[in-house]
């Protein structure tokens, strides 16, 4: 299909103010569906031309910068499908979401704005007039918030397509940082807590991250002469910066991964953010970081990867244990779930350090899994927020008998993340320790080692931590006893539920049959590591 990938990428761009128009000329409904229908036609161009394997499509930018285009391959599918699958899927999911979000922000507004004009009418009749112009006034101001928090959604999602669809490295950081401006904004102005102080700790950590990251990438294409990726040669670029360059790059997309001692940022981010926000930023968003040392580093850089590959094991385990032993912790459920993808950010770093194709594949799956997994859990959240008015967990429990489809998708993605078969969280797992239980045995047999050794088995502890926190965030919300004051709480509407469902069923259909995912991933990564 001619033109495929950039109209995936740039019609939700161009589009954007259209849905700004629609949201507040018609309202949030009409806004949702014409957002939910554009992703969903720009998911079908992404997917079609996935079926037919490799595809790249080439434009002419600037001789400055090189060749502007995009290129879907065994490493780019799993990561474009997900980010795009995923923003569909929360369009619809947002509808209610947000509207319950606006006029809570409305009601605010109105009562601070009674308080400080307290005094000044006492006319009989006012109150009845007063409530018109509210109704009227909260009417008018939804509409007006839904448009621009669809124009900002459209304008996430294509920044973190064009991302992993780059093929020049300042391509790739001008979509980098593109993706993070409509984030902050839609913390800042729709989060909870001190969202504007949140959005600008996520603004400094994140643009710090990119600023290192561009580093990396100026030293990489001053010295090959290009930015493209197709001109990037290690051989070309002088020893004597070329460690620094490497280290730049993963830190910066360490920062972005929120990999331990660069994850400070992401508790709170995604504690604030709007749910449906924090289902992207989560799932999708943070593991782009993985996909850029999957690029960057394994495939351009592989000598250094040989290097800095048990670094990063070690880096992960770090990362896949403090993250779940901090989740463990949490009476805050967005909280936990925040901590929770800094473990399994972790889980895809291990894998990545493991140095092996089915390592390596197993931990582009977890990006996949961790992506359905969560997702499941923070629309879940939102769910709680909107139908009961709590995230706490230990003000909730016995929630399942009044909110069934609720607590079976939950339970699918929790399993999801713990790793349980047949959800698609096995097959990352299961791949995952594999590779590196198989680099283990080969660096033993050659040199001795028993460092792999060790921290597989410490691997294995973290997924004991993930399950617990996983199945005890589930008893305390879902089980037990079910307390007085939620004996109204029903089942939420079917714009939260129907996306709940799908995803629930996605992450079965790739635990099942993982070949959707791995027919594409496995000969990359053996491609990447010359096997």
């Amino acid at each position: 299909m001619e033109f495929a990938l950039l109209q995936a990428v740039f019609l939700p761009l161009l589009l954007a103010p259209v849905a700004y128009i629609i949201g507040k000329k018609a309202g949030p409904t009409p806004a949702t569906w014409f957002t939910f229908g554009l992703l969903l036609y720009c998911t079908f161009l992404i997917i079609s031309v996935a079926l037919s394997g490799h595809y790249e499509e080439h434009y002419t930018w600037t001789k400055l910068f090189g060749e502007f285009g995009f290129k879907l391959d065994g490493l780019a599918i799993p990561f474009a499908v997900i980010i795009y699958v995923l923003s569909t899927i929360l369009a619809l999911y947002s509808q209610p979401y947000m509207i319950h979000k606006f006029k809570e922000f409305y009601e605010e507004q109105m009562h601070h704005s009674s308080e400080s004009g307290a005094g000044h009418s006492s006319e009989s009749g006012a109150g009845q007039s007063t409530a018109l112009v509210e109704s009227s006034g909260m009417t008018s101001y939804v509409n007006s918030k839904s448009g621009l928090y669809f124009a900002l959604y459209l304008v996430f999602a294509m920044g973190m397509l064009g991302t992993v669809l780059a093929t020049n490295l300042i391509e790739f950081y001008i979509f980098f940082e593109v993706m993070l401006i409509p984030a902050f904004f839609l913390v800042a102005f729709w989060g909870d807590g001190p969202r504007r102080r949140i959005s600008l700790m996520f603004l400094f950590w994140t643009h710090a991250g990119a600023i290192v990251l561009l580093l990396g990438f100026l030293t990489i294409g001053l010295n090959v002469g290009s930015f493209d990726f197709t001109a990037i040669q290690e051989s070309k670029i002088p020893s004597s910066v070329i460690a620094l360059a490497a280290v730049a790059i993963v830190i910066g997309l360490g920062v972005k991964l929120a990999a331990f001692v660069f994850h400070i940022w992401l508790p709170y981010v995604h504690g604030a953010a709007p749910t449906p926000i924090s289902a992207l930023l989560s799932p999708a968003m943070i593991g782009i970081g993985a996909y850029g040392i999957f690029r960057l580093i394994v495939e351009f850089l592989p000598n250094q990867y040989v290097e800095m590959a048990i670094w990063l094991h070690i880096w992960g385990l770090a990362t896949m244990i403090y993250g779940g032993a901090m989740a463990l912790m949490q009476d805050d459920m967005k909280r936990l779930l925040a901590y929770s993808s800094v473990s399994q950010m972790g889980y895809i770093l291990f894998g990545i350090g493991s140095y092996s194709t089915l390592g390596l594949a197993g931990a582009e799956m977890m990006y996949v899994t961790h992506g359905l997994g969560k997702a499941l859990l923070f629309m879940t959240a939102g769910i709680l927020i909107v139908q009961v008015g709590s995230r706490s967990m230990s003000k909730l429990g016995g929630l399942a008998g009044k909110m069934p489809i609720t607590a079976v998708c939950a339970v699918i993605g929790a399993l999801t993340i713990i790793g349980v078969p047949p959800t698609s969280g096995f097959m990352g797992e299961w791949t995952l320790f594999y590779g590196a239980l198989e680099t283990a045995i080969k660096e033993h047999a050659a040199t001795g080692s028993i460092l792999r050794f060790v921290t597989f088995g410490l691997g294995l502890v973290a997924t004991v931590i993930t399950m617990s926190y996983m199945l005890w965030m589930l008893k305390r919300v879902f089980f037990g006893k079910l307390p007085e004051n939620l004996s109204h709480v029903k089942e939420a509407s079917w714009y939260m539920t129907a996306p709940m469902m799908v995803i629930a069923g996605f992450t079965i259909v790739v635990g099942i049959y993982p070949d959707i995912f791995f027919n594409d991933i496995i000969p990359y990564m053996k491609g990447v590591l010359g096997a």
